[in-house]
């Protein structure tokens, strides 16, 4: 596999193409506020949650990297397209990432070493190739729509605010936050980076129970995406949902 998600920088220097990605994406973010309309603030916000909840949350974290639940293929790819939106990268880079992270603190050198079943579906190795495709298709329908100001609100703002969400949980929930369980790293349950991210803002939990679907253990631990999950094992189409409680 050669798919890999562009950092800021490298052993090699300053990645200029991922920081004049990140600062277009950041002035066009600036301009939508120009552009305001309900109609496109409502379209960026229903994108936002099938990204980050959908996509990362239910698709790239819980199902795809930790297993916690078993659906259907279909699915399974839809909510991975889903992930792509989030423009984090493919799902076998992010899987892959993810996993040595919760092992150690390298950085992924072999995918099929960490995601050998990631790397048997044709699919998902297709989708990691050009997990860019379908965020450039769904912008598309936006501005055909709406013109520029569902563009601005629907893709540069809705992805901009969704990376800071993204590194907050990598960042603010390492030093801000409750320790409910006494785990070897740093984390801590964040209650406004779960709001923000739809449950995984809960990561003291998560790193305890890192098997489990639901994140927000206690009944005042608001976590979507676990709700997402119960609907679909409630209708049928989740099975083996592996859930910690208290």
């Amino acid at each position: 596999m050669d798919t890999i998600v562009l950092p800021l920088a490298n052993r090699d220097g300053i990645n200029w193409t991922a920081v004049t990605a990140f600062a277009i994406f950041h002035v066009e973010a600036v301009a939508a506020f120009f552009f305001f309309s309900w109609p496109a603030f409502f379209t960026a916000l229903a994108l936002y949650w099938v990204s980050l909840s959908l996509g990362i949350g239910m698709g790239y974290h819980r199902l795809l990297t930790h297993r916690s639940y078993k659906t259907a293929k279909c699915i399974e790819y839809f909510l991975a397209v889903c992930g792509s939106l989030a423009m984090e990268g493919g799902p076998i880079s992010w899987v892959t990432t993810h996993r040595i992270r919760h092992a150690t603190n390298c950085t992924p050198d072999q995918y099929e070493h960490y995601s050998p079943d990631l790397s048997n579906y044709r699919f998902l190795v297709w989708l990691s190739k050009y997990f860019y495709l379908p965020l450039v298709l769904v912008s598309i329908v936006p501005l055909a729509w709406g013109g520029l100001p569902f563009l601005l609100w629907g893709l540069f703002l809705r992805v901009t605010i969704r990376l800071h969400t993204t590194w907050l949980v990598n960042s603010l929930t390492r030093f801000c936050g409750s320790r409910r369980f006494a785990t070897r790293d740093d984390s801590r349950n964040n209650w406004f980076v779960a709001l923000l991210t739809f449950g995984e803002g809960w990561h003291n939990n998560h790193h305890a129970y890192p098997s489990s679907a639901r994140h927000g253990l206690a009944w005042y631990e608001i976590d979507m995406s676990w709700l997402g999950i119960r609907f679909l094992q409630l209708v049928g189409l989740a099975k083996s949902v592996n859930s910690a409680s208290l």
